[in-house]
């Protein structure tokens, strides 16, 4: 049996693809959808951090336990940010992404290990709960430099998602 479709040579139109999630409230924002993604990714990121570094800090002294510390998370972090927060997916400027994203830890390093620098300037004897704590707090100032640098630098080609 013939259709009209078949009859006119007229194709159906595809599938309609569902309309897409609308947000509301602040997350209809895509600068707050990718701050709490963000905030998500760095929970995790100090986490890890913060165990190497209460690790290492033992055997090494502690701006290089920091470094090590940050540096080995930095490419998860790198990653992480750039799959979740900003929805990038594929291989396509990987590479670079990355290398941007050591740049932005190197900031961060400086943040941080400026703050581990004063702290033992004034108490030459911290201990490492105070240390943590120090590099803990400092980490908030270098997590708000690393988002603005990787929202409007590294990852801008994707700042509405």
């Amino acid at each position: 049996m013939e259709t009209a479709a078949d009859a006119t040579g007229l194709l159906p139109s595809p599938p309609h693809k569902p309309p897409r999630k609308r947000h509301r409230g602040v997350l209809r924002y895509p600068f707050v959808r990718q701050l709490l993604r963000f905030t998500g990714v760095g929970i995790i990121c100090t986490g890890s951090s913060l165990a190497i570094y209460a690790l290492l800090r033992p055997l090494i002294d502690p701006q290089l336990a920091n470094a090590v510390a940050l540096i080995l998370t930095s490419l998860m972090n790198t990653a992480l940010n750039r799959r979740l927060t900003f929805k990038i997916t594929g291989s396509k400027k990987r590479a670079r992404d990355h290398l941007s994203g050591v740049l932005v830890i190197g900031i961060a390093l400086l943040i941080t290990g400026g703050s581990l620098g004063v702290l033992h300037l004034f108490k030459p004897e911290a201990s490492v709960a105070e240390e943590l704590w120090t590099t803990t707090l400092s980490g908030f100032v270098a997590t708000a430099v690393r988002f603005t640098l990787l929202r409007h630098w590294i990852f801008r080609r994707a700042r509405h998602v």
